[in-house]
């Protein structure tokens, strides 16, 4: 089942999500159904509040072989920085730039319930942080560097291609 995204300012994106006390055949079919809303809307990453689900969940995926089911995801461990541009299915045609750790290690919860930890690099650690953001009702807007305006982050992506 493919969900509506909220659209900011909806003040849910603002709230800090609750916990996952236990995995339930719910929540494992709520996953499935976030991750065909983020295919559908073309994304690499939703997190469950963007759906009006209170709850510490999320699903990133950047490229086919690795999506990943994060509940109650905390990052335990960062090292160095970068800046790249982000953009958010909750907030459509807006970009802009923002600093990120570029190593994060995750502590989280899998599908089965069992604790998983995984260390991630570059893209893949700036989609974690994205979403685990949400998680905590933070928005990638309020820490962008640099706006990009929709029409020139193609040529924005081209000039920075090497960065």
């Amino acid at each position: 089942m493919r969900y509506p995204i909220l659209l900011h300012p909806d003040q849910r994106l603002n709230q800090a999500a609750q916990p996952v006390e236990y995995m339930t055949d719910e929540l494992v079919q709520l996953l499935d159904d976030m991750y065909e809303t983020m295919v559908a809307h073309d994304g690499i990453g939703l997190a469950a509040p963007q759906i009006g689900k209170n709850l510490q969940m999320a699903v990133v995926e950047i490229d086919e072989n690795d999506r990943f089911d994060l509940i109650n995801p905390v990052i335990i461990d960062k090292k160095g920085t970068s800046i790249d541009v982000e953009g958010c299915l909750s907030i459509p045609e807006t970009y802009g730039t923002v600093e990120r750790a570029d190593e994060i290690t995750v502590r989280y919860y899998d599908r089965e319930g069992d604790e998983m930890e995984v260390t991630a690099y570059g893209y893949l650690a700036r989609a974690f942080q994205h979403e685990i953001d949400h998680l905590q009702g933070k928005l990638f807007i309020d820490q962008v560097i640099d706006s990009i305006a929709p029409e020139d982050l193609e040529r924005y992506m081209e000039e920075h291609a090497d960065d």
